[in-house]
């Protein structure tokens, strides 16, 4: 089944670079998560979910090795309508620019959008971690006769800095909205929100930037191009002049927007009740691949979450999250990590034909704490990594340390008994 009445929109983001050096070689969308997903999957797995099929993703920034997950991914009945594809900033007679922003992004894409019918324009982030029913945000939007609806979400004072902060009336209509207001004026931006939110100082009402719009209002908003984008022009805008509704939304929510959010998100997902849950019925679709299982030798596990394809020979791995085809040594010791895994398999007779030093994964007798580890990745024998914040922010080539997680690059060699 297809909802036929909506289009979604996700959009890519820029260059990523609050997430680098995960975002050297790929874009934001296409950066791994829990072990075998890629961030992309969750708003599509969230439009799937509710039936919504037909999918645009907007990217501008090293989109190869998105093209390449969603190409493999996304398959749907030669006989069905249903679609994921990829568009990528390109030239046309009206614009020779990269997208300017959110909105320039969705205009330079209006012409592939308007070839499909749809009723209701779905417009999503695509680094963000949530699990959300998109059915009954439409079913309201409809109920209430809104022009635009957006989801709305709870945050602290702390945060209101960061994020579109917005006041609504007692049907939910949006009266007035603010972009990323100074502290000294969120006095004024208080919502009245649910007990459980006020009880943990969540007293603002901010944008998660899922927005949903009627068809003709979208091709009139977008007719101007001088608003480039959603939250700063486009919403403060349209409010006043447009039924503009809240759809407030108070479970698991998340924006990936920095390495210590992105380490956070992963970490959680080892919890005993996980925010995010990955083990309900509206499940995160990715990649099929055909992986053996995993084979586990001699190692103490406590709050691991371990894909398929790995062979392990640790002596104990806690709070950490070991992606597909991990390999680690005996006697290691690995906690507080997210190891992405690889992309191949390195048989023995390949690391001696080639001289390899270190094989891909992490040696023998390592430590790893408090670290990302990108994928194919050689950590040799003895290597200690400990990271935490009496690291300074530090870049080399082969790693960078920020806010004291220290981050081994895509591909990195870490020669045997190195310090970190």
């Amino acid at each position: 089944m297809i909802n036929d009445k909506v289009l979604g929109i996700i959009l890519g983001g820029g260059q990523g670079s609050r997430l680098y050096p995960l975002t050297k070689n790929r874009s934001k969308p296409a950066v791994p998560i829990a072990g075998k997903y890629r961030l992309v999957d969750i708003p599509i797995s969230n439009c799937i979910n509710a039936d919504i099929k037909r999918m645009y993703v907007l990217t501008q920034f090293n989109s190869a090795s998105l093209n390449q997950h969603i190409k493999n991914t996304y398959h749907f009945s030669f006989f069905s309508s249903a679609f994921v594809d990829v568009l990528a900033a390109e030239q046309t007679m009206e614009s020779d620019k990269w997208f300017q922003g959110t909105a320039d992004a969705v205009r330079q894409s209006m012409h592939h959008f308007l070839e499909h019918d749809f009723k209701y324009a779905l417009i999503l982030s695509g680094d963000q971690l949530y699990n959300m029913d998109f059915r009954d945000m439409i079913a309201k939007h409809e109920e209430s006769g809104a022009k635009i609806s957006i989801a709305t979400y709870p945050v602290n004072a702390k945060d209101a800095t960061s994020f579109g902060i917005l006041k609504t009336d007692e049907n939910n209509t949006i009266t007035s909205f603010i972009e990323k207001p100074n502290a000294e004026l969120l006095p004024d931006w208080r919502s009245d929100v649910s007990d459980e939110m006020k009880g943990e100082g969540r007293n603002y009402l901010a944008s998660m930037g899922i927005y949903i719009f009627n068809r003709e209002l979208l091709v009139e908003l977008m007719a101007n191009p001088d608003t480039i984008d959603f939250g700063k022009e486009i919403i403060p805008q349209a409010i006043g002049e447009h039924k503009t509704m809240s759809y407030p939304y108070e479970g698991y929510w998340t924006d990936i927007g920095n390495i210590d959010s992105f380490f956070e998100a992963n970490l959680g997902l080892t919890d005993d009740l996980p925010k995010f849950n990955l083990y309900d019925e509206n499940r995160v679709y990715t990649r099929a691949r055909i992986l053996p299982t995993s084979k586990i030798s001699n190692t103490k596990l406590n709050k691991t979450i371990i894909a398929d394809g790995c062979i392990i020979n640790a002596e104990k791995i806690e709070k950490s999250v070991i992606g597909i085809r991990s390999r680690i040594g005996k006697e290691t010791i690995v906690t507080n990590t997210y190891m992405m895994g690889n992309d191949f398999y390195e048989s023995l007779e390949d690391i001696k034909e080639n001289n390899i030093e270190n094989q891909v994964g992490i040696g023998d007798r390592c430590t790893i704490n408090n670290c990302i580890i990108d994928k194919n990745c050689r950590i040799g024998d003895d290597t200690k990594i400990n990271g935490g914040p009496h690291l300074e922010d530090i870049e080399t080539e082969t790693y960078q340390i920020k806010e004291g997680i220290v981050v081994v690059k895509k591909g990195a060699i870490i020669p045997k008994g190195t310090v970190i």
